[in-house]
């Protein structure tokens, strides 16, 4: 799953606020036609002119001003392409579902763990597929990823969270959360890092023995 960055979520919240400002976006409404100096804005919107000047090194910290001086006049411009960019990320539905989908999804996963635990105690085997893959996750992060497990142990770590082991262990391997060879169990390597090992395959320590 894909989730908007906190940098691009952070930046758009800071172009929110600047526009969220009367007096800001009339200003931004006057240099859409041309620029204009400090003094000219103040007279067309009837505000002081050390107003208009708080508010245009606002807008400049954001980019979306750009000022350059003629003699001892300093002329503000309007930069469209700023505004551009925000509207793509503002009207891009995938982005904008994908952060809520996201949300959603880390809200329902954590209601699952609530309703079907008690403690570290899991009250039964969610009979839906969906919210028993949130269990079986929740059980997988109760083994370590570099230890080999005999499957005595296994029973005994699960065991700990519900006495059907047994069940709780082949969904486990079923759902690829863990491996099996000769009774022994170890916990499959994150996507990264199983990548990582193909791509450098002498490195890294195997896995120990439990």
């Amino acid at each position: 799953m894909v989730f908007m960055a906190n940098a691009q979520l952070a930046n758009m919240l800071s172009y929110f606020k600047a526009l969220s400002d009367e007096s800001r976006l009339k200003i931004i409404g006057t240099l859409a036609t041309s620029e204009r100096s400090v003094e000219e804005i103040a007279s067309l919107l009837d505000l002081k002119a050390p107003t208009v000047s708080h508010h245009l090194a606002r807008l400049k910290d954001l980019k979306l001003v750009t000022m350059r001086s003629e003699g001892n006049t300093h002329l503000y411009k309007l930069d469209i392409e700023p505004l551009r960019a925000l509207s793509k990320q503002m009207l891009s539905v995938e982005t904008i579902t994908m952060e809520d989908e996201s949300i959603n999804f880390e809200a329902w996963e954590k209601k699952i763990l609530t309703d079907f635990f008690e403690g570290e105690r899991l009250k039964e085997i969610p009979a839906s597929r969906k919210k028993r893959e949130v269990v079986l996750r929740w059980l997988a992060e109760r083994f370590a990823h570099d230890t080999r497990y005999p499957e005595k142990e296994v029973n005994a770590i699960i065991g700990k969270h519900h006495p059907d082991f047994a069940t709780l262990r082949r969904e486990l391997v079923g759902g690829n959360l863990m491996e099996r060879k000769d009774g022994i169990y170890w916990r499959t390597q994150p996507k990264e890092s199983s990548e990582k090992a193909k791509a450098h395959p002498g490195e890294g320590l195997p896995p120990k023995e439990h």
